[in-house]
C-alpha cells in the first residue's frame, strides 16, 4: 500500500526494481528512475497524480542523485522513444508464442463455435487485466510487475510475482525447445530425402536440442545486454505470419480425408473433393461446431497461455512515447485484437485441413501427407528459427527474477550471470527430453502460472494499491476486480482437476505420447 515509509522504499528500489520481466533487453538500472520519480509519500498524499510521472524528470532530479550516471542516461535513452506502432508490434510479439501451433488441436477438441467463444472470453479478460495493471502502476508510479507485488504485499508479493513469471517463462522456453526437438529431425530428414532413418545421431531430437542449446542459445544467453536481440522480434512475427498464410493456402490444397504419405506415394493426382462415391460428404470432413471429450480440459490452459503478455506490458508502457494509461490500453487492445485474429485463423484453417486427425503440434500433421513438401519445409525452418532466437529473450527475465529472489542486494557478477543461465538451460533441456508431450507442458504451466499472471495478481494488486479514499472496498471497480480474481482461482482449480483426472485415467494423448 502507499503508506510505506519513503525511506524503506527508496533503499530497496535500486535492488528490487531491476527485475523487470520484459525480455526486451533492458538494463538492471533502467527502471529505477520510473519508480523513483513518484516517492511513496507523495503518491499517498496525491493519489490522483497518476499520468505525468515521466514529465516531471527535472523537478525530481534529486531522487536520482545517488544513482550511477551511466544507468540514468541509459534509462533516458530508452524512455519515451517508442512509437505507438512499434509498441503494438512489441506487445504483439510478447503475446505471440508457440501456442499458435496447438490451437488447431484445441479447436478439434472443442468445436468451432465453442472455441471462438472461449478465445473471445480469454481475449476480453486479458484486456481488462491489463487495465487493472495500468491503473495500479499509475497510482504508485511503478512500472515493474514484481515491484507492484512488493508495494501490495511486501516481499511475499514480490516473491509470488517472481515465481509465477519464472514458471511461466520456463514453460514458454520448454515449449520452444520442444518444437526444436520435434521439428528439427523432420527438417533434416526432408533435406536429406531420407525415407527410413536408420537411427543416425543427427536424426535424434534429444541430441539436436542439446546442440542448439549449446551452440546458439547459450552464447546469446551469456550476453550482459540483450537489447540487440529485440531486432529478432520483428523477424519472429514475420515468420508467424508466413506460417499463417501457409496454413490457409494448404487448406485448399490438401485432400479430405487426407491420405498418409505411405499410401499416397504411388498415387497420381490428389482428389481434393470431400465427397464419397455416393455423392454424400464424408463424415470425417464435416467440421464439428461443438465437441466435448477428455482432451477439452487442455483447451482453456492452452488459450490462456496463448494470451499471456502481462510481465511485458509495464516495460512497454515505460518505453511508449508520451505515455498515458489510455494510450497504452489502446496498444494492448490492438495487439490482442491482431493476435486474436491470427490465432482464430490459424486454428480454423488448421482444423479444416485435418479435422479429427489434427495433432497436438500442427506442423507434424503435414508431414504425414508429404514429408518433402517444400512449402511446409520453409514454414518449419521459419518457426524453428523464430522459436530458437526467442529462447534467450525469454530466459533473460527469468534470470533477473531469480537474482531478485535469491540475491536481491548483489551487484552484477559475471560468474553468477553465466551460472544461472547455464543451470536454467540445463534444467529446461532435461524437462524437454523427458516430458512426454507438448500438451503436458502447455497444460500444466497454463493451468498454474497463467491464471496468476492474467487474473489473480492484477486483481489483488489493484485492490491493495488503489487507495480506499479513491475507491472504497465496496466500490464497483474493486468488487469487479475481486470477482476477476475469483474467476482466476476457479479456472486454475478446474483446469488442474481436469488434467489430473485425465492423466490418472490414462486416456490422455499427452500421457501416451501419441
Amino acid at each position: 500500500m502507499s503508506e510505506d515509509k519513503p525511506g524503506d522504499t527508496m533503499d530497496t528500489a535500486p535492488a528490487e526494481v531491476n527485475a523487470i520481466p520484459n525480455g526486451k533487453g533492458h538494463e538492471a538500472g533502467e527502471e529505477i528512475t520510473a519508480s523513483a520519480k513518484t516517492p511513496p509519500a507523495e503518491a499517498g498524499r496525491n493519489p490522483h497524480r497518476t499520468e505525468n510521472t515521466e514529465a516531471n524528470l527535472p523537478e525530481n532530479q534529486e531522487f536520482l542523485s545517488g544513482l550511477d550516471d551511466k544507468k540514468t542516461t541509459r534509462f533516458t535513452d530508452f524512455e519515451g522513444k517508442t512509437s505507438f506502432g512499434m509498441s503494438v508490434f512489441n506487445l504483439g510479439n510478447a503475446i505471440m508464442g508457440s501456442g499458435i501451433l496447438g490451437l488447431a488441436y484445441a479447436m478439434a477438441n472443442t468445436g468451432v463455435v465453442l472455441f471462438l467463444v472461449l478465445l473471445t472470453v480469454v481475449a476480453v479478460l486479458s484486456s481488462y487485466s491489463i487495465h487493472l495493471l495500468l491503473k495500479s502502476s499509475g497510482i504508485v508510479g511503478i512500472r515493474a510487475y514484481e515491484q507492484l507485488g512488493y508495494r501490495a504485499f511486501g516481499t511475499p508479493g514480490k516473491m509470488a510475482a517472481g515465481i509465477a513469471i519464472t514458471l511461466q517463462n520456463i514453460g514458454a522456453m520448454s515449449s520452444y525447445l520442444y518444437i526444436v526437438k520435434y521439428e528439427f529431425p523432420l527438417v533434416i530428414q526432408a533435406f536429406l530425402k531420407l525415407d527410413k532413418p536408420a537411427g543416425e545421431w543427427y536424426m535424434n531430437g534429444n541430441y539436436l536440442v542439446m546442440i542448439v542449446s549449446v551452440a546458439v542459445i547459450l552464447p546469446l544467453a551469456f550476453m550482459k545486454q540483450l537489447g540487440y536481440l529485440g531486432y529478432t522480434s520483428g523477424f519472429s512475427l514475420t515468420c508467424m505470419v508466413f506460417f499463417l498464410i501457409s496454413v490457409i493456402y494448404k487448406k485448399f490444397n490438401t485432400p479430405c480425408p487426407f491420405v498418409d504419405f505411405v499410401f499416397n506415394s504411388t498415387a497420381g493426382a490428389l482428389n481434393v473433393s470431400a465427397m464419397d462415391p455416393g455423392g454424400d460428404p464424408d463424415p470425417a470432413c464435416i467440421p464439428k461446431m461443438a465437441n466435448l471429450n477428455s482432451q477439452t480440459a487442455y483447451t482453456i490452459p492452452i488459450l490462456a497461455f496463448a494470451f499471456v503478455c502481462h510481465p511485458e506490458v509495464l516495460p512497454i508502457y515505460t518505453e511508449l512515447r508520451n505515455p498515458t494509461k489510455k494510450k497504452m490500453q489502446h496498444v494492448a487492445n490492438i495487439s490482442i485484437a491482431v493476435m486474436y485474429g491470427m490465432y482464430f485463423l490459424a486454428a480454423l484453417f488448421g482444423y479444416l485441413t485435418f479435422y479429427g486427425e489434427v495433432e497436438a503440434e500442427l506442423l507434424h500433421t503435414y508431414s504425414r501427407i508429404d514429408p518433402y513438401d517444400n512449402l511446409i519445409l520453409c514454414v518449419r525452418v521459419a518457426v524453428l528459427t523464430a522459436v530458437t532466437l526467442t529462447v534467450p529473450i525469454v530466459l533473460f527475465p527469468v534470470r533477473r527474477a531469480i537474482q531478485q529472489m535469491v540475491f536481491p542486494n548483489k551487484t552484477f557478477n559475471w560468474p553468477r550471470h553465466i551460472g544461472i543461465a547455464f543451470v536454467l538451460l540445463t534444467f529446461i533441456n532435461l524437462l524437454v527430453i523427458f516430458a512426454p508431450n507438448i500438451l503436458g507442458i502447455f497444460g500444466v504451466i497454463g493451468a498454474t502460472s497463467a491464471p496468476c499472471l492474467i487474473f489473480i495478481f492484477p486483481a489483488v494488486f489493484y485492490i491493495r494499491i488503489v487507495p480506499k479514499e479513491e475507491e472504497p472496498m465496496r466500490s464497483f471497480p474493486k468488487i469487479l476486480a475481486a470477482c476477476f480474481a475469483g474467476i482466476g482461482v476457479l479456472f486454475m482449480i478446474m483446469s488442474l482437476s481436469f488434467i489430473i483426472i485425465d492423466w490418472t485415467s490414462g486416456s490422455s494423448k499427452a500421457v501416451s505420447g501419441h
